[in-house]
């Protein structure tokens, strides 16, 4: 272990930093892009002004934080890794240090279980999560235990979604990229070959499917007030999210993204939620005890 910590409940280092996403305090802005690929977090970064120096921290745990400013407006790009841990790991530790209210916009990637084509562009107003029912393969499983649970939807915020006019429904968010994305894998026993099925039985709505988004929803819906709110406020939710995701497979066509087109998505898309980004209010914002912006 590289750093002393304290507080096992809530690890920090002795000058205030969190353990995973490795920032403290004045380090994270309160409106943010958060992707997967570090690779992305860097490109988008150059679109931040250049008359502004950009904060670089990369983490021991994977994160890498990019904080400056767009057309004055201070604004974080966090890139985060996959799935549900690294996402709640990000949340979390990122609320601890940062006052005020938060706004977190995802960019990603996603596979299209609907109409919309490769290469096009989903705001989903709501996300559920598929997981792999681990029970079920137990030796002593119960007899009608289903492979895979499917959750209720939790909500985006409506006035983030309704910034840019893409294509809208619901995502699907799974525990893996492959059994509980319906993929079909010989070397195991995942009992997903009507998944995909299931899931736009249950949720006809339904384009998109990755790995992380329900996480952020799920997160902003139990987030309560800062505490430097007063307590008559507690529960009132201090997070704002959003998400944009690229189409980069189209699961019922077998078909996949072409690098070109990549790039034109990552750029159109990240110009557009820096300008959200840059125009949306923060409610209550605080602009003082170590926050930037």
């Amino acid at each position: 272990m590289q750093f002393k910590f304290t507080n096992a409940n809530f690890p920090r280092t002795t000058d205030g930093r969190v353990y995973h996403v490795g920032v403290k305090r004045g380090e994270v802005a309160n409106r943010i892009i958060t992707v997967g690929d570090s690779t992305r977090a860097r490109i988008l970064a150059k679109l931040l002004d250049v008359d502004s120096p950009v904060l670089t921290i990369e983490s021991h745990r994977g994160f890498t934080i990019k904080t400056g400013c767009y057309h004055g407006v201070p604004i974080s790009i966090v890139s985060i890794g996959m799935g549900f841990a690294m996402m709640d790991f990000f949340v979390r530790e990122v609320r601890t240090v940062v006052d005020g209210p938060l706004i977190i916009i995802r960019l990603g990637s996603c596979g299209s279980v609907g109409p919309a084509t490769v290469g096009s562009m989903i705001i989903p107003h709501g996300a559920f999560a598929v997981l792999r029912n681990y029970d079920y393969f137990a030796d002593d499983a119960e007899p009608n235990a289903k492979s895979y649970n499917i959750t209720k939807v939790f909500d985006a915020d409506t006035e983030l979604c309704s910034l840019s006019e893409l294509h809208t429904g619901l995502n699907g968010s799974s525990d893996s990229f492959y059994s509980s994305q319906g993929r079909q894998d010989d070397n195991f026993r995942d009992e997903n070959h009507n998944l995909i099925e299931q899931i736009l039985a249950k949720y006809p709505d339904t384009q998109s499917i990755e790995m992380e988004t329900f996480m952020l929803y799920h997160m902003a819906k139990i987030s309560t007030a800062p505490l430097s709110i007063e307590k008559s406020q507690a529960n009132k939710n201090s997070i704002r999210v959003a998400a944009i995701l690229m189409v980069f497979m189209d699961q019922k066509n077998n078909e996949c993204v072409e690098p070109e087109r990549v790039a034109f998505l990552l750029d159109s898309a990240g110009k557009a939620l820096l300008n959200v980004l840059s125009k949306v209010e923060l409610e209550h914002a605080c602009e003082k005890n170590g926050t930037i912006g």
